[in-house]
């Protein structure tokens, strides 16, 4: 199972204060640009749901992710 490795050290990476500045700082502008596509009409209209917050939560979470595994990708192959 090769595939653990990679899998164990992304996740670390997830919590490596050198990535999650810049994981932050994107999350924050694509996930604001996102929930505002997505959600943005139930959320001017006081609709949200707790399943439409769940999506808002992801939709920050997944651009953290994204960031996180491109610096930690681009870190690995230096």
């Amino acid at each position: 199972m090769k595939w653990i490795q990679p899998v164990k050290a992304y996740l670390a990476a997830l919590g490596n204060p050198a990535f999650m500045g810049t994981g932050i700082r994107v999350a924050v502008v694509v996930g604001s640009i996102l929930l505002a596509i997505n959600h943005g009409n139930a959320l001017i209209n006081g609709k949200m749901t707790h399943n439409r917050w769940m999506a808002a939560l992801l939709t920050y979470l997944v651009p953290y992710g994204v960031s996180v595994h491109g610096q930690h990708s681009h870190q690995t192959r230096q």
